[in-house]
Formats: structure tokens, C-alpha cells, sequence
């Protein structure tokens, strides 16, 4: 089965759903809400995904999935993604998680019920991201990171527990062949 995809028309109608949140946004907070860009771009499991770095904000939208459930997604992951750009300009925000409460009032402003995560099960045909497993020791056995953990690790950014033990996890893989040691997903 071919992944689906979006036609133009409906990554402008998408482009339109996004301008349509922030400006019903707009109307409903005191803080000035700067445009956002939008990206169709976004592979894996996760229909939307909103990004901030260095003072430019933008989304990006998982094509295939948008595509395959076209509805659902501009009635709920448009709004979603916007919320988290409503949070991310309101001024002397602390920090919280990216669902935490103040992106739940959000939700719940748009009329939305707040989840973090969509309900779509059907990923066959879809192209989905994996990321690479590093294999690492602690009391309870192997366990194992993904890349991004890992290279914190080796880095020196981040050191990680065991959740069952507690345990410091140590990297299985010799010196010099940590990128080199993975398991299959």
C-alpha cells in the first residue's frame, strides 16, 4: 500500500486552518501571537510537531498521516500545534511541560478537549522514522537508549536509571565503538 499523500489544494487549506487558529487566538489572549510557518515535512508516528528556536516558530505536519486522516487532523492536530505557539508567546511563561497546564486552557479555550497524543492506529504504508537502539548494562539485564540518549551519554550531558532498579545504565559497547553497537526495532 502507497503512503498517501497531500495535494496542494490541501496543504493550502491546512496553511488556511493554521492563519484561522492564530487568529481566533488573537481575539481571545492579551500578547501579540507573530505568525508561524508551516512545514510538511514531518516523518514517524506524530501527526504535528511544533518547533521555537532562536525566535523563529513554525510547525510541521506529517503529510501521510494528514493525509490518511485528513479530517481528524484539521479538526484536531491544526489546533493542537497552534496551542503550543499560543503557549510558547504568552510573556513570563515558566517552564512546564509541553502539555502541562497552560497549553490544557489553551485546548479547552479552543473549545478542544486537551490530549497530547492522536488516536490514529492505522500506520501501514506510512514511512516511519526509527531511530537506532544502544545496547546498555545495569542490574536488571540489557536495556536499551535511543541515539538521542545515547549521544547525551557520551557527550556528558546526561547520565540515565534504571526505572525498575535504579541502577546507572553503562554503555555495553568498547571505547571507541559506541555507535556502532544497536539493536533492531
Amino acid at each position: 500500500m502507497n503512503a498517501p499523500t497531500l495535494t496542494r489544494a490541501q496543504q493550502d487549506e491546512v496553511i488556511a486552518a493554521t492563519d484561522a487558529w492564530l487568529e481566533f487566538a488573537r481575539q481571545r489572549v492579551a500578547w501579540a501571537l507573530s505568525p508561524v510557518a508551516v512545514q510538511f515535512d514531518l516523518q514517524g508516528l506524530a501527526a504535528g510537531q511544533y518547533r521555537l528556536q532562536q525566535g523563529r516558530a513554525w510547525i510541521r505536519y506529517n503529510a501521510p498521516l494528514f493525509a490518511r486522516h485528513y479530517a481528524e487532523n484539521l479538526a484536531e492536530t491544526v489546533p493542537h500545534e497552534v496551542a503550543h505557539h499560543v503557549v510558547a508567546a504568552c510573556p513570563g511563561r515558566q517552564s512546564e511541560p509541553p502539555h502541562g497546564r497552560s497549553w490544557q486552557r489553551v485546548m479547552q479555550s479552543f473549545g478542544l478537549e486537551p490530549r497530547a497524543c492522536h488516536r490514529f492506529s492505522d500506520f501501514e504504508g506510512l514511512p516511519v522514522r526509527r531511530q537506532r537502539r544502544h545496547s546498555y548494562l545495569c542490574a536488571c539485564g540489557p536495556q536499551w537508549l535511543t541515539t538521542v540518549r545515547h549521544n547525551r551519554v557520551l557527550r556528558g550531558d546526561a547520565q540515565y536509571a534504571c526505572r525498575q532498579c535504579g541502577e546507572l545504565l553503562r554503555s555495553v559497547a568498547p571505547p571507541g565503538l559506541e555507535g556502532q553497537v544497536g539493536a533492531p526495532v
